[in-house]
C-alpha cells in the first residue's frame, strides 16, 4: 500500500489518510479482507501521530471501510468497495441543504435556523 501523505496541503493529514486508503481500495491495490498496518506501524511509516491514524482508522471503520478485529488486526471491510465513494461530509451538506431551503422558504432567518439546529443538537 503506497500512501503519500503531503503535510504542506491544506487538507487536513488524516483526511488524506483516508483518501489514500480510499483509493487503494478503488484501484484494487487492496481487496476485501486485506490486513492493514497497525496504528502505530502506520503512523511511523508515514511519520504521523498515533491519534492522526487513529482519526482516520476510526472514520474509515465509521464508514464500513475497514473493520477492527480486536487483537487480530485491522482490515478491509468486505464491502469497502461500496462504500469507497461515499463522501458523508457532501451527503450531509446536501441533505442540510434541502432543509434549510426549506426553512427559508417558510420565511425564517438564518438566525432562526441556527438557534432551532443548536436546540436540536443540544437535545439530540
Amino acid at each position: 500500500m503506497q500512501i503519500t501523505i503531503d503535510i504542506e496541503a491544506e487538507e487536513p493529514l488524516f483526511a488524506q489518510l483516508i483518501a489514500g486508503i480510499k483509493a487503494a481500495i478503488g484501484a484494487g491495490s487492496l481487496k476485501a479482507g486485506d490486513a492493514l498496518p497497525s496504528i502505530r506501524q502506520l503512523a511511523n511509516d508515514l511519520d504521523l501521530n498515533n491519534k492522526t491514524v487513529a482519526k482516520a482508522y476510526r472514520l474509515l471503520e465509521r464508514d464500513h471501510v475497514i473493520q477492527t478485529k480486536g487483537y487480530r488486526g485491522t482490515f478491509v471491510h468486505p464491502d469497502a468497495k461500496a462504500h469507497v465513494d461515499f463522501d458523508l461530509a457532501a451527503w450531509l451538506e446536501a441533505q442540510l441543504g434541502e432543509i434549510i431551503e426549506a426553512c427559508r422558504a417558510r420565511g425564517a432567518t438564518d438566525s432562526e435556523i441556527r438557534i432551532a439546529f443548536a436546540n436540536i443538537m443540544q437535545n439530540k
